[in-house]
């Protein structure tokens, strides 16, 4: 694994190096496998499938071994892993499906970020409508991308894979594989604006935002007090102007004033909302990642 302290720009530097292409769509899906781990030459332009196989379920018991000495191999932790892993991160829902309560859940938090397996993050409460009786939940993260493949695809999945069964892992896959990199396009598209804003007007402050009415895939902070609002897209259709349109509702709703909008697609945009780009229109693609590896 790669060290702790290691960021996600970092480590999808590291990623291209190693496995240096031109198609930054495949480096991405890619990335939201293997990311984190020094796997050897990886050909990128292969199907994910064929290379899970190949470089993880036939290694499944020397990888598992080495997972069980990061996590400490109790089951509880293993159960909320998965669940962060399968869902979308907030406290309650994780620790519902990992049927855990709260109380222990929170502590097997605490002990998982210690172990530096997961991050928190908080919602930014001064923006949003809710009151103080209101409580919105946290998010948690994997702070490398392989962990999260590992606890939704094969840790839930072990026996099979134990018996050299992968039916049920490939079966998972083709049915999650078209969502599964949208976390991480989101999380290396907030990486991606800090190299953007950095001589323009510094960001110093990005994250997801969510409240209990709204949620934002991007929201930012720069130095001189703007405000970043957007949204990423990793589909395989051009994004609209009504995608502007619906952010820009959002934002009302959310009572925030946005200076900036910002979209990232993975196929590019309209012709109707690329001729509104502009300072307070950002748009960006997946070729734009080559900024992340110069």
């Amino acid at each position: 694994m790669i060290s702790d302290s290691t960021t996600l720009k970092e480590e999808f530097k590291i990623f291209y190096k190693e496995h240096p292409s031109k198609n930054f769509e495949d480096l991405v899906e890619k990335f939201a496998i293997f990311g984190g781990v020094g796997w050897g030459a990886i050909d990128t332009a292969k199907p994910s499938y064929e290379l899970i196989e190949k470089l993880i379920l036939k290694d499944y018991s020397y990888i598992r071994n080495d997972i069980n000495d990061i996590t400490g191999g109790a089951p509880l932790y293993h159960a909320l892993l998965s669940a962060i892993a399968m869902g979308d991160g907030k406290t309650h829902a994780s620790y519902k499906r990992a049927k855990l309560k709260k109380e222990v859940g929170d502590k097997a938090v605490v002990e998982l970020v210690k172990r530096g397996i997961i991050y928190v993050e908080k919602p930014k409460k001064e923006f949003t409508s809710w009151g103080d009786k209101e409580k919105i939940d946290n998010k948690l993260y994997f702070t490398t991308p392989f962990l999260r493949f590992w606890f939704a695809f094969v840790s839930p999945l072990f026996k099979g894979i134990r018996d050299g069964d992968y039916t049920e892992v490939k079966k998972r896959w083709e049915n999650r594989e078209a969502a599964f990199s949208d976390l991480i396009f989101t999380q290396l598209s907030h990486e991606l604006l800090k190299v953007n804003f950095a001589k323009e007007d510094p960001i110093v402050e990005i994250a997801s935002y969510w409240d209990k009415d709204v949620a934002f895939d991007i929201f930012g902070k720069t130095v001189s007090g703007k405000t970043i609002l957007g949204s990423t897209k990793y589909t395989n259709a051009k994004i609209k102007k009504s995608e502007l349109s619906r952010l820009q509702e959002l934002a009302k709703k959310a009572n925030i004033d946005a200076d900036i909008f910002i979209i990232g697609s993975k196929k590019g945009f309209s012709g109707e909302l690329k001729a509104l780009k502009g300072k307070n229109l950002r748009l960006f693609t997946t070729k734009n990642f080559i900024k992340l590896v110069a």
